[in-house]
């Protein structure tokens, strides 16, 4: 069969809007509506409403721009950790990868990327302004710089450090037990929470 031509209209639509995800081919894409199809009317009414409550009720951490079913995050709302480490990332997966490791019990900023001139990313498109503002006000004694270990990951590093190293704080990077190359959400937990509890201060 192709996949370009339907008997429906309708099932096209729903093939056309899987597809529209990133690394679903039609094939795929096809696959998944005849699987939904196939199932009642409440699991797929379920599955409608789950999609929807996510882009309309999620909240973005008011502390960390952590993706949060609330104002604040369970991790800022929790007075068990130290609120003077800081660990910068670049998404919500790499706070979710570090937070599997079981070894970092402080805060978290999320910069919702990494500067990257090719892709148009610069600085003002980051959330660099509210990191510095946090260090600014809130007594923190050290800033860990956990982005990807890319070109793109360290002209990050190197901008914060110019930002940051005003202030009389510690900024470290996590060992380079993060191969290069490396995006920390594909990074094997075991070696990961080394590199977070073996970390280095920063060197340009």
């Amino acid at each position: 069969m192709s996949y370009n031509e339907f008997p429906s209209r309708l099932l096209e639509n729903a093939v056309n809007e899987f597809a529209s995800l990133p690394g679903v081919g039609r094939k795929t894409a096809f696959r998944l509506v005849m699987n939904l199809l196939r199932r009642n009317a409440e699991d797929v009414k379920r599955f409608g409403e789950s999609i929807i409550k996510l882009h309309g009720e999620i909240h973005y951490c008011k502390v960390c721009h952590n993706i949060s079913d609330t104002e604040i995050c369970n991790i800022c709302n929790d007075e068990k950790r130290d609120r003077t480490i800081v660990c910068v990332v670049e998404n919500i997966q790499d706070v979710m990868a570090i937070e599997n490791t079981r070894q970092f019990r402080g805060m978290y900023h999320v910069l919702g990327g990494i500067i990257s001139p090719i892709e148009g990313v610069g600085p003002a498109d980051l959330r660099i302004e509210s990191l510095e503002e946090k260090v600014k006000a809130e007594g923190i004694k050290e800033v860990i710089f956990a982005l990807s270990t890319t070109m793109e990951g360290d002209t990050t590093n190197y901008y914060l450090f110019k930002r940051l190293s005003k202030y009389n704080i510690n900024l470290t990077t996590l060992a380079r037990g993060v191969a290069i190359g490396d995006e920390l959400e594909y990074t094997d937990e075991i070696t990961l929470g080394r590199a977070i509890n073996n970390r280095n201060p920063y060197q340009q």
